[in-house]
């Protein structure tokens, strides 16, 4: 009988103990931001909080359920990406903890070289403002394209074009899908992962480690100093996290802190 007692209060312990735990709720791509945040859930949990993913495979959804409050944050997007947001959908979601860089890459199921594009090919990008600025960019540091100095860029920005590249733009995660039928496609590293794309072999051209496009996490303005947020920042900022991107992506995803 006393065994049977001190079982259930043992249970009831923890019950209490996971009940009294703080829920954190964070959307995020599923390559690298989820794999990142996984290893942020032991950290976390030590901290008497409990992390929960929840898992979107666009860019615009878990913006919109941070602004709603459904979200309590989201990681997957770097700050011109989040400018350029706010403005165009009236949302107040600021940037805390900065964590990764993805560098841009150029990839082929034609070509084995950059060099060997032929004239009129087709190049598949992204079509939100941000990353398809960013994908001219890259290709303009390949020496394929040149670019006048608007802050966003579209094709309708590029001054020179010696091999009279057509580009279509494309929703940025269904880029990869259309590798089979352009001949270079330039793609978010987190879409190339999640396609089975290695950066650092597969790509003909890989975006320089000096870019500004860190990948942060997102809140709701307001919300940037809450003791579940600030949690969320450490835990993400922590060495266990920096050597695990480090091991895990082997420089096709670099730490930022």
């Amino acid at each position: 009988m006393k065994n049977l007692l001190k079982y259930s209060l043992v249970a009831l312990s923890l019950t209490v103990a996971a009940n009294a735990a703080e829920k954190i709720v964070v959307g995020a791509t599923p390559v690298p931001h989820a794999e990142i945040l996984e290893v942020a859930k032991p950290i976390l949990a030590k901290d008497g909080f409990t992390l929960e993913i929840k898992e979107f495979n666009d860019y615009s959804t878990p913006n919109l359920a941070t602004e709603d409050g459904d979200l309590d944050a989201n990681y997957f997007q770097h700050l011109p990406y989040l400018e350029e947001f706010n403005k165009n959908k009236g949302t107040h979601l600021v940037k805390t903890a900065g964590i990764h860089l993805e560098p841009m890459g150029v990839y082929s199921k034609k070509i084995k070289d950059i060099k060997e594009l032929k004239d009129g090919s087709t190049v598949a990008i992204p079509n939100d403002p941000t990353n398809e600025s960013r994908a001219l960019d890259v290709l303009a540091t390949a020496g394929l394209i040149k670019l006048n100095d608007n802050p966003l860029k579209t094709p309708l920005d590029i001054t020179e074009n010696p091999k009279k590249l057509k580009f279509e733009e494309i929703e940025s995660a269904q880029v990869p899908r259309t590798l089979d039928d352009v001949t270079i496609a330039v793609i978010n590293t987190n879409y190339a992962l999640n396609a089975n794309l290695n950066p650092t072999k597969d790509a003909l051209v890989l975006e320089s480690k000096d870019s500004p496009y860190t990948n942060y996490i997102v809140v709701k303005a307001g919300n940037e100093n809450s003791p579940k947020i600030k949690a969320l920042d450490k835990a993400v900022t922590s060495p266990e996290v920096k050597k695990f991107i480090e091991e895990k992506y082997k420089g096709a995803i670099i730490p930022s802190f």
